[in-house]
C-alpha cells in the first residue's frame, strides 16, 4: 500500500454535475468477506445521478446514505488486499463487479474500493478494465430480466416474482432503447439464445445495432414501433416513461412486456390484450457476472463504450450522460 489516502469523487451536497468534488480521503480497509480493490475503471450508471440529484435510498434497500458520499457501483480493478475469511480471490487478481446494489454504498468513484467478495467475478482476460467496468450493472440488468433472476428478494415494484420468458429461435423480442447500456446487452443476450430481435433507437445507431445482430431496426424518430410491429413475444423497454404502455399493442396474446423502469400500466388493458407486464430490480451477483464474463471472453457479447473520462472529470461524464443518445456505456478511468 503506497499511502493511506486516495483520491475519490464525493458529493457534499445534492444538485447538478457541478456538485461532484474530487477529494482526498482515507483508503478503506476490508472487513469480513471483503476485498480491497485498486480501481482501474468505473462504470457510470443512472443511480449515480439519482444519488447526486437527491435520492438517498434506493427502492428495495434498507440503507440510507448521508453526505458526504462517494457514488458509483461498477468497478474493474486489481485485488490489493483480502480479508482472512475470503476464499477464491488473492492479491493481484483482476476482478470486476456491481457493488452492494441495490444500495448507494458502492463507493466506486475512487482509486480504491472495498467490495464484498461475493459481488465480484474475475475480469475476462480478453477485455480491458474500461470494457469490464462497463458491464456489471447494465449486463446484470439484462441478464436478470431475460435469462435468470438469480435471487429470491421481493421486488419493490411488484408482488409477483419476475420470471424471464424462455428465448429461442421461435421467439421475437423487441428492445426499446437498444443502443443504451442495458439495451445493447439485452439485444446480444437475446441473439445468443437464438431469438429474432427488433431494435428500436434513433437512426444514428442503426449500423451499430445491426453489427450487434439486430434482425430489424426501427428509427423511433421516423416511425412509431406500435404502428409497424405486431405479434411480438417480448418487449424489453429500457426507456420507460408515460408512453411505455404503447408497446403493449405490439405483443401477441400471451406475450410479455418487461419495463426496466417500472411505469403505469392499466390492469384492465393488459387483461383485455391477454399480456403480462413484469419488472425486476437488478442485484449484485458475482456468480452471474462470471457467466456473463465467459460470454465476454468468447466474444459472444461485447461491451460498447460511448466515452471515457478521467475520474477527476466525473462532472463531464455526468454532463455527457445528461445529453442522451448514448451508445453503450460511459466509463471513468483511474490512473
Amino acid at each position: 500500500m503506497p499511502t493511506h489516502t486516495m483520491r475519490a469523487v464525493r458529493l457534499h451536497e445534492h444538485g447538478g454535475p457541478e456538485v461532484l468534488r474530487y477529494d482526498e480521503v482515507p483508503i478503506p480497509e476490508p472487513g469480513p468477506g471483503e476485498v480491497l480493490v485498486r480501481v482501474h475503471a468505473v462504470g457510470v450508471n443512472p443511480p449515480d445521478w439519482y444519488l447526486r440529484g437527491g435520492l438517498t435510498q434506493m427502492p428495495g434497500s434498507d440503507s440510507t446514505v448521508s453526505l458526504p458520499v462517494i457514488p458509483g457501483t461498477d468497478v474493474s480493478g486489481v485485488v490489493e488486499a483480502v480479508a482472512a475469511d475470503v476464499d477464491g480471490l488473492a492479491v493481484g487478481d483482476e476482478v470486476f463487479g456491481l457493488l452492494r446494489f441495490p444500495s448507494f454504498d458502492g463507493s466506486a468513484y475512487a482509486e480504491y474500493v472495498v467490495a464484498p467478495a461475493s459481488d465480484l467475478a474475475r475480469k475476462p482476460a480478453g477485455i480491458d478494465h474500461v470494457h469490464a467496468a462497463g458491464a456489471p450493472m447494465a449486463g446484470l440488468t439484462a441478464w436478470q430480466f431475460l435469462i435468470e433472476l438469480g435471487h429470491d428478494h421481493p421486488s419493490p415494484f411488484q408482488e409477483a416474482r419476475h420470471r424471464p420468458t424462455a428465448l429461442d429461435a421461435d421467439t421475437t423480442v423487441l428492445v426499446n432503447g437498444a443502443a443504451g447500456g442495458v439495451g445493447h446487452f439485452a439485444l446480444q443476450l437475446a441473439k445468443w439464445k437464438g431469438a429474432q430481435v427488433i431494435a428500436v433507437a434513433s437512426g444514428v445507431h442503426e449500423s451499430f445495432l445491426r453489427e450487434l445482430g439486430a434482425d430489424r431496426f426501427i428509427d423511433y424518430t421516423k416511425s412509431r414501433p406500435e404502428d409497424l410491429v405486431h405479434d411480438v413475444d417480448l418487449v424489453l423497454d429500457t426507456v420507460g416513461g408515460p408512453d411505455s404502455s404503447r408497446f403493449l399493442r405490439t405483443l401477441k396474446r400471451g406475450g410479455s412486456q418487461f419495463p426496466v423502469f417500472p411505469g403505469d400500466f392499466d390492469e384492465e388493458e393488459t387483461a383485455k390484450l391477454g399480456v403480462t407486464v413484469s419488472s425486476a430490480q437488478v442485484r449484485s451477483n458475482g456468480a452471474q457476472l462470471a457467466e456473463l464474463g465467459r460470454l465476454l471472453e468468447a466474444g459472444t457479447v461485447r461491451v460498447a463504450i460511448d466515452s471515457t473520462f478521467a475520474l477527476a472529470d466525473a462532472r463531464a461524464a455526468h454532463e455527457r450522460a445528461a445529453g442522451g443518445h448514448i451508445q453503450g456505456k460511459i466509463v471513468l478511468t483511474v490512473a
